[in-house]
Formats: structure tokens, sequence, C-alpha cells
């Protein structure tokens, strides 16, 4: 039976927020998910992303606005390590497994869960198809994801590091520079009630 999840981020590297609606089954992943953001300046993104056994991308669609205007990328893998951009092959992203949507937490699932690395000891070093938002530029990136102890994974790439913690699920709950969840309003108390600081 699939299991659905609405997850929300405050995505602080982008001044702004995502919302994914996901549904797991087996070992794939389907989700549907839309974010604002306010740096560099306004812009809003929509994406859908489809994966398959063991949480390899599929096909990953995304439509993005700001003040130039609109444009869309549709992104598929072929399921043999070919991938291309609106029917365009992409030679240098040959082998890679997973697409990595800039600023979008939901992608950093994919790789933890195909390793159970949220779970268990263990490093794995990836090539990803990586889109920079807003402008939906697509590139390969080379990234190693590292277990540091339960639910707890390092992120690495270039220079970049951070420290994610994840839930059981396999879904990022905190991504130090990134971005946080919001914890849903009902297990938030209630406006005005909050203990004060230092309590």
């Amino acid at each position: 039976m699939p299991a659905s999840r609405v997850i929300t981020w405050e995505v602080t590297a982008s001044g702004g927020y995502e919302t994914a609606w996901a549904e797991f089954g087996g070992d794939g992943l389907r989700a549907r998910g839309r974010a604002v953001g306010t740096v560099p300046e306004p812009y809003w993104i929509t994406y859908e992303l489809l994966t398959g056994d063991a949480y390899v991308t599929r096909r990953l669609t995304v439509t993005a606005e700001d003040a130039s205007g609109s444009r869309s990328l549709d992104l598929r893998h072929d399921g043999r390590g070919g991938w291309t951009a609106d029917g365009e092959r992409v030679d240098a992203l040959d082998g890679a497994l997973d697409c990595d949507l800039g600023l979008c937490p939901l992608t950093n699932t994919m790789p933890v869960l195909r390793h159970g690395l949220h779970r268990a000891p263990g490093e794995r070093e990836f090539l990803m198809a990586w889109v920079s938002v807003p402008g939906l530029g697509v590139e390969p990136s080379r990234q190693t994801y590292t277990h540091l102890g339960p639910r707890r994974v390092r992120y690495a790439s270039g220079d970049f590091r951070s420290d994610l913690t994840f839930d059981d699920d396999g879904c990022v709950v905190d991504y130090p520079r990134l971005a946080r969840r919001v914890a849903p309003a009902e297990s938030r108390p209630p406006r005005g009630t909050e203990a004060p600081d230092g309590v």
C-alpha cells in the first residue's frame, strides 16, 4: 500500500518555502511540489518527480517563473544510464541515477533510501543530474553521502559540506544552510501559548 506524505520546508537558502506531496510504494517514489523563493529575486517553481525501482529517477518536469518570464524542463532517464533534457541527449550525465533539483530537500531522499544511509554505516559517491533554480540549467554534479549515525548523513559536493537529519522514511528534517522542515500546524502550540524564552 503506498504511503503518502505532505512535507513543507522553510528554505532559508532561497528565502522561501517548499511543499512536496510524495507517495512511497515498494522501492519507488512519485511526487509533486511547489516552491517560492525571494533570493536572488522572487520566483516560483512547480515540479513532478517519478522514480523507478530502487528510487532511480525516471522523469523530472519543472516549470519556473521569475521577472524574466517562464521556462520549463523535461528531464528524463532511460533506465540504462542515458539522459535527455527537453529531448536532447546530455552525454555528461551518463551513469547518473538521480536528479538533484536545486534547493529542493526532497531530491536528497532517493540516494539515501537506495542505500539505507540514514540507518546503516556507509559512504557513497554519486554522479547527479543537477538542475539549477530558477534557471533550470542541467549539469553533472559529483556528490558524496556519508552515514554519521541514526538518521544523520553528511552531504558533500566540492567545498560544500552539511550534516543532514532525516526521518525514518528518509525525508529531510534539517539541512543546515539550506532548509528546515516546518512542523504541521496540529503539532505546534496555539499562537500566544508558547513558553517564553528560557523556560
